[in-house]
């Protein structure tokens, strides 16, 4: 017995197999369509993830510099007070003659205060651990202005309120009342830990002392650029000011 297996009409001809071949390629390009769309998003995300961490990365170790350059200063003050007051301790004679050196030193840095824009914004971004993504650094920050906060709570203030009393280089028993050796013992040791803390920061984010470098000189450049385009803009609008009080001179004295 023959038995005959009959193929489908639109097997014969080829167009159910096309039909098929066609959903399968417009099934690939749409696949490949969306994994284009969302594979370029994330990588322009990730981009821009990693830009603005390592902006706000220099933008905070930036900020390390400034504080530790004004520790540093004040350490210097502080260390030729001491050497003052020593010299007047061993020698009262010279009381007269050096008693006002002191202040005249510490007028130095007496007004410093340390900027708190990169504080504000690291403490105050809810982004923040977002964008910086790693809990030791954020942790390391936030250490670093704890202890500034209470730098200059605890030192800085305290020295200048006791410094500024009008008394306090009236005499020789007042002026050897302010504790400089304790003064210079207590800032050298916060400087030493504002130091640390920097150095691990930068250990923790991959950060040179040339990539500071490199974001310092490019912040300097845009800042002068900003600073030039705001005194253009100053003279030109002092020049309209005066150009029109002579033109409305010049039509009054034609009238």
């Amino acid at each position: 017995m023959n038995v005959k297996v009959h193929t489908p009409s639109t097997l014969k001809t080829g167009s159910g197999m096309s039909s098929f071949k066609q959903f399968l390629l417009s099934l690939l390009a749409t696949t490949v369509s969306i994994v284009l769309t969302f594979g370029t998003a994330a990588i322009i995300d990730y981009r821009k993830n990693q830009a603005a961490k390592r902006e706000m990365t220099m933008m905070i170790i930036s900020d390390f510099d400034n504080t530790i350059a004004l520790v540093k200063k004040i350490d210097t003050s502080l260390r030729e007070c001491r050497r003052i007051q020593h010299n007047i301790a061993c020698h009262p004679e010279f009381f007269d003659t050096l008693q006002y050196n002191i202040p005249t030193q510490m007028a130095s840095w007496i007004i410093d205060e340390f900027p708190e824009t990169t504080e504000k914004i690291f403490s105050s971004n809810i982004e923040t651990f977002n964008i910086i993504g790693d809990v030791n650094f954020v942790n390391e920050v936030s250490s670093f202005y704890m202890k500034r906060r209470k730098y200059k709570e605890l030192i800085m203030t305290e020295i200048k309120d006791e410094v500024l009393e009008e008394d306090s280089f009236e005499s020789l028993d007042s002026l050897l009342e302010i504790d400089f050796p304790q003064y210079v013992f207590l800032n050298m040791g916060n400087l030493a830990s504002f130091k640390d803390s920097r150095k691990k920061c930068m250990e923790l984010m991959n950060v040179s002392e040339e990539d500071i470098a490199a974001f310092n000189r490019e912040r300097k450049i845009k800042h002068d650029k900003s600073r030039t385009k705001a005194q253009i803009d100053k003279a030109l609008d002092e020049y309209m000011k005066y150009e029109e009080a002579l033109e409305q001179a010049r039509e009054k004295l034609k009238k």
